[in-house]
């Protein structure tokens, strides 16, 4: 397996003044870096990955949907092709990038609720959403949707969710994003749902209860990596953790205390926590 840092712990949009951090990451032993999409056009991602493979690393990216105006799930038809261009423009500069993965909650706003579970409706186009993205990113690009908790969505929550929805859009490049920190939430058993679900896994976050440390909290790490071994996951494994550098990212994930010393302690006993976990 490879292991990957997601750089959202720093920023949400990487430019000239971080790639100060593509050495660092390196240093500790990372085999790639993921990179959120969350502005700019493919030209920018071009030039960034230029540098990110000059750094000797890989790359993976992830995206969300931003808003209402730009919902796969809406009931208006202009607002869903909205959704469609995003996701495109998504699958656009992932592709510039040179990333083989594109991850993320792309299948409805952040923080949008209707008062009760995803609608058939909702989910028939989602499907129909997401089997055009896949066609439009194929055959080099794999697209990894996110189940995240109820708190933050109500269309994905669940790994049995996720399977089915990976089921009905039925694309080899699509799967789904099994995280640690949303399943130790929503799952019965975290572990548990990894054997059951393996074949639709395309890309694991490794994410500790509390969004800091890998290793430094409760979620069943090494318990984690070993079902992910027997069922022959063989992709990444990428650390996610939020911290309060950024008011904005802090916001959006709900981080209001802070969860490590510092950012390098998250990159240098993450990887340990994960090689550790993996050795057991």
């Amino acid at each position: 397996m490879k292991i990957g840092f997601n750089l959202l712990l720093w920023t949400p949009h990487v430019t000239e003044a971080h790639l100060g951090l593509l050495a660092t990451i390196k240093a500790a032993g990372y085999d790639g870096v993921e990179v959120p999409v969350f502005g700019g056009d493919p030209a920018h991602y071009r030039w960034l990955g230029e540098r990110i493979a000059d750094a000797g690393l890989a790359v993976t990216t992830v995206g969300l949907i931003p808003d209402p105006a730009h919902s796969p799930i809406s009931d208006d038809a202009a607002s869903r092709a909205a959704g469609l261009d995003h996701l495109k423009w998504l699958v656009d500069c992932s592709k510039a990038l040179g990333a083989e993965v594109l991850c993320g909650p792309f299948h409805q706003p952040l923080g949008i609720f209707s008062g009760a579970g995803p609608t058939a409706e909702e989910i028939d186009r989602v499907v129909e959403a997401h089997q055009a993205m896949a066609d439009y990113a194929a055959p080099d690009l794999t697209l990894g949707v996110e189940t995240l908790n109820r708190f933050e969505c109500y269309v994905l929550n669940t790994a049995e969710q996720a399977a089915a929805l990976v089921a009905r859009v039925d694309r080899p490049n699509y799967g789904y994003l099994y995280d640690t920190f949303h399943a130790n939430i929503e799952e019965k058993d975290p572990v548990g749902v990894i054997a059951p679900t393996a074949r639709a896994i395309v890309h694991v976050h490794i994410s500790e209860n509390d969004r800091g440390t890998p290793g430094r909290g409760h979620t069943p790490l090494a318990a984690t990596l070993r079902a992910l071994q027997a069922a022959g996951y063989d992709r990444w494994l990428t650390i996610e953790a939020f911290g309060l550098a950024l008011p904005e990212v802090a916001a959006a994930t709900r981080v209001w205390r802070k969860f490590f010393t510092d950012e390098d302690e998250v990159v240098r006993e993450g990887i340990r926590a994960i090689r550790a976990g993996l050795a057991s």
